[in-house]
């Protein structure tokens, strides 16, 4: 169920969970949190190269990871996830709900297969993850979950996906509340074009730029800025930031 490459070192933040950490901003994320002192689960579905390879490098740096196989719509490896940490780094002081699918269809073009896909992975995934951490997460941990910018753009071929991220944005909110006590945060990032495989795969150079035009400060975003912002909420300045959503978008939307 997992593969684990560990230095003597140990986070001195606590344990962190990424879930779709293999590539892209879930990478960027992992590498951020285990340079602020974070020991991290990277968390994949099927990359298992990319995974093994990001754990090196983290370690290589002096950070501590493992990295853990688990498909999160599932919830018997989502427990494994969770049980698989605490036995390997401690109990997890940090979730970051990652782990997405992006396919752009219009309603009338869409199928049922294809919003299982979608529905499975950023909607129950997310679930899964929250209710493991409900019971197995630290006292004043960080839940960071995932939304999206294209909320407020409404562009055609975005609804399905739309839908899925507006659900976590209500799950989040919810969650928030029923944590009351435990002094656990629950927010999320909804991050605007980034320049990422799942972002620009399928568009053209044009299509590219013209995403890239749109935001004030005139670029795309990269991962590590998403990482910035997941380190903010993931750290000790966040403690009065609960049930959010947090736009990292360049002033897009």
């Amino acid at each position: 169920m997992s593969n684990a490459t560990t230095t003597s070192n140990s986070g001195t933040r606590g344990v962190a969970i990424v879930t779709g950490a293999s590539r892209g901003i879930g990478a960027a994320v992992a590498e951020r949190l285990a340079r602020d002192g974070h020991a991290v689960v990277v968390n994949y579905a099927s990359s298992a190269r990319e995974a093994e390879a990001l754990v090196a490098t983290i370690t290589a740096a002096g950070g501590r990871a493992i990295a853990v196989k688990a498909n999160i719509a599932k919830a018997d490896e989502v427990r494994a996830l969770f049980d698989t940490t605490i036995a390997q780094l401690g109990q997890p002081t940090v979730l970051v709900n990652n782990a997405g699918v992006m396919k752009v269809v219009t309603l009338a073009d869409s199928t049922d297969a294809l919003y299982d896909e979608m529905f499975d992975i950023n909607v129950r995934g997310t679930l899964n993850t929250m209710r493991e951490a409900a019971t197995k997460l630290a006292n004043g941990g960080r839940i960071i979950n995932f939304s999206t910018t294209a909320l407020a753009l409404n562009l055609p071929g975005y609804g399905i996906y739309n839908a899925t991220k507006n659900a976590v944005e209500a799950l989040t909110r919810v969650f928030a509340k029923e944590l009351r006590g435990r002094g656990i945060t629950v927010n999320a990032v909804a991050p605007g074009p980034v320049a990422t495989a799942l972002f620009l795969e399928g568009k053209t150079e044009e299509q590219i730029r013209h995403f890239a035009s749109l935001p004030p400060l005139e670029r795309l975003g990269q991962p590590e800025d998403i990482a910035s912002v997941v380190s903010f909420l993931a750290g000790p300045d966040s403690g009065w930031v609960d049930g959010q959503t947090l736009r990292a978008n360049g002033g897009l939307a």
